[in-house]
């Protein structure tokens, strides 16, 4: 297949080099899964990959800010009829209108809805009762919309005030239902794994909301509660990505204090390259309904919440599946290095791999290595087909009832 040789690995099999040859291509690599990406190997480019991108989210958001909705700053919503005298009224021909009315063009103008019973909506800053009425009057007289009666009418064009109060309500909800929701993620990863995979977890997460409200302050997208909303339904999926890789790593450790054969950081990377296709295979399923409900609200519906709600889990799935696999993982091995048991055992298995070399090399080396490798490798199997085999429970007989044919 076009691979290296590399001599001999520590059950004496061929040892394949991580690097394939030029047959090999990044698809076949995936679904094999052998460990040809050393992602933990690599972790700290990956760690400056992400300082970098938190930092510059920063400052984005302290310099620049973000750009609220309405329904955060408060405001008055104009809305009409998108059917007018001179046939369909367009978002254009609305703003044009509100700018001759008062000189300057309103915060938002979109169109909601198809056919007969789409609306115009525009929003703009605070407006007291005059201006109100002067916005009105230039619609009625540029557009035209008609109303329930069939016929060009100002009682068409409706207003209301939006209050700031609103979606200070609705983010303070949410972030006490963020609190709660990572309370119990880092209980339930703390009972079901250990505390230091709940840990990394835990900063995966922090670091999909961070980057993810980051990216909004960047590009500038609009923050609504549906935002906010949205921002609370790609948490479960980052996590979800996350507890597989865990998973796996946890069923390729069991045992490994008592083996020399991997370090804890090469059979999490093994773990990895296991599941690594099958989160790129969960994200790429998770995008199309994305998609769909993003061009569906945009472009056929023009609603602005199934946009703002599309738009904050396109960005977040795909946050969240890079820190998946190059964060949570990595960050997993160094909390696990930190253990003097974890770190004694790699060290054992650097002497082994020294051991090996010495005796490919025909110098001299303690024969007892042999015993001691070919034992290790009985318990490592073992530990794996426990892990993959399901225990196997004989079947009782009922009580009172003796064994034996059965008496005509």
């Amino acid at each position: 297949m076009g691979v290296e040789e590399l001599g001999r690995d520590a059950d004496g099999d061929t040892k394949v080099a991580a690097k394939p040859g030029k047959r090999d291509s990044i698809f076949r690599r995936l679904y094999v899964g052998t460990g040809a990406f050393d992602v933990v190997g690599k972790r700290k480019r990956w760690y400056i990959f992400f300082s970098v991108l938190v930092l510059v989210c920063l400052a984005s958001m302290i310099f620049r800010g973000f750009n609220f909705g309405i329904e955060f700053e408060g405001g008055t919503q104009i809305q009409m009829p998108a059917a007018g005298i001179h046939g369909v009224i367009t978002e254009d021909q609305a703003k044009e209108s509100f700018q001759k009315a008062l000189g300057h063009q309103p915060a938002e103008t979109q169109k909601v809805g198809t056919g007969a019973a789409s609306t115009i909506q525009i929003r703009s800053e605070v407006l007291d009762a005059a201006d109100v009425a002067k916005v009105k009057q230039t619609l009625f007289q540029d557009v035209g919309p008609i109303g329930s009666n069939k016929q060009p009418s100002v009682q068409a064009i409706s207003d209301s005030a939006v209050s700031a109060s609103w979606g200070g309500e609705i983010s303070q909800k949410a972030l006490i239902a963020l609190l709660v929701f990572l309370v119990a993620v880092v209980i339930f990863l703390a009972v079901y794994f250990d505390l230091r995979m709940a840990s990394a977890a835990l900063v995966s997460l922090l670091h999909d909301i961070f980057v993810t409200a980051g990216v909004y302050s960047l590009v500038g997208f609009e923050v609504t509660p549906a935002t906010v909303i949205g921002l609370l339904t790609i948490l479960g999926f980052s996590l979800y990505d996350t507890v597989v890789v865990f998973d796996k790593v946890r069923e390729n450790t069991r045992g490994l204090l008592g083996l020399t054969r991997r370090t804890f950081g090469e059979a999490a990377n093994l773990a990895l390259n296991q599941t690594l296709m099958r989160s790129f295979n969960t994200a790429f399923i998770a995008l199309l309904p994305i998609l769909g409900l993003l061009i569906v609200g945009y472009l056929l519906l023009g609603s602005g919440t199934l946009q703002d709600l599309a738009l904050v889990q396109l960005t977040g799935t795909i946050v969240g599946v890079l820190s998946s696999v190059a964060l949570a993982t990595p960050l997993l091995v160094d909390f696990k290095m930190r253990d003097p048991k974890y770190r004694q055992q790699a060290e054992r298995v650097q002497q082994r791999r020294a051991s090996q070399e010495r005796k490919a090399a025909g110098d001299d080396f303690d024969a007892s290595d042999d015993d001691a490798l070919a034992k290790e490798l009985r318990k490592e199997k073992a530990y794996a087909a426990a892990a993959s085999v399901p225990a196997r429970i004989q079947k009782q007989r009922p009580s009172g009832k003796p064994a034996g044919k059965r008496k005509r």
